[in-house]
């Protein structure tokens, strides 16, 4: 990397809790989706998301990377107040985190490559073209995708490789925490254990906090460290999934020992 971008590079955050999030209210109209909700994340860990629909898990993950505006709480994301900003000049933490959007959101008029570039664009733009050639060329191999794929647009892409093309851009800046919002939806269930497999692997190699929303059973057990449920406008529980499974809260009990639960986690236990 050229050396005036070496020198903007931010230190590795050592806290314990990268995302901390404390008494946060959103509320749409007279609708109230999160009333006083709490939660920490483990630096280090993959923590799934999960809960009903219309729980506000997506909201969550938006009011945490500053796309959604709570209307009351604190969120602390790497050691800064995100909800303290008072514009975007005052958050200097956007390069530090990678966001993949359940549907990609790749830009259509541009290749893959071009697409991993755009971050790269945005926070260093003192680098030489060739050199976000490479590094974009660099991500997209290391998203599990083939060399050629860089030249691609998602037009020609399968729904699996979109999604890969999503994760390579999300992992352009080398970020410290990893968004991920229903990753495996939409993919077959041999595409979705490799991206579950992928994920695993990209955390444990580079040092990566996931907050991976999901409502796929078999990701959780998995890959998942601990589980956050989102009910009763509320995080109820964050735990592992033996433990959450002792609790006696009715979508808790439907959702891990239902027909599907108890399947994904006979799964798990006889592999």
């Amino acid at each position: 990397m050229d050396e005036a971008a070496l020198d903007v590079i931010p230190e590795l955050y050592q806290g314990e809790h990268p995302i901390v999030v404390e008494g946060l209210v959103n509320q749409f109209g007279d609708f109230r989706i999160h009333d006083e909700l709490d939660l920490k994340v483990n630096r280090g860990e993959i923590l799934g998301v999960v809960g009903g629909s219309g729980t506000g898990k997506s909201v969550l993950m938006r009011s945490i990377i500053g796309l959604q505006t709570p209307r009351a709480g604190r969120i602390e994301v790497l050691g800064t107040d995100v909800t303290a900003a008072e514009d975007d000049e005052d958050i200097d933490i956007r390069s530090r985190w990678g966001v993949l959007f359940q549907s990609g959101a790749l830009f259509s008029t541009l290749t893959v490559g071009e697409n991993v570039e755009v971050p790269l664009k945005q926070f260093y733009p003192e680098l030489r073209p060739e050199l976000r050639k490479q590094i974009a060329r660099y991500k997209v191999l290391l998203s599990g995708l083939p060399e050629e794929a860089t030249s691609k647009y998602p037009s020609e892409l399968s729904g699996g490789m979109k999604k890969r093309a999503g994760l390579a851009r999300a992992l352009a800046l080398d970020p410290q925490l990893l968004f991920l919002d229903e990753p495996t939806a939409g993919l077959d269930p041999v595409g979705a254990a490799k991206f579950d497999r992928l994920t695993r692997e990209l955390a444990d190699t580079l040092g990566l906090t996931v907050f991976l929303i999901t409502h796929d059973l078999d990701t959780l057990h998995a890959i998942c460290d601990r589980v956050a449920v989102l009910a009763d406008k509320k995080v109820i529980a964050v735990d592992s999934i033996p433990n959450l499974i002792a609790l006696d809260h009715p979508w808790i009990q439907e959702y891990f020992n239902g027909p599907r639960g108890r399947a994904a986690a006979g799964g798990y236990e006889k592999s």
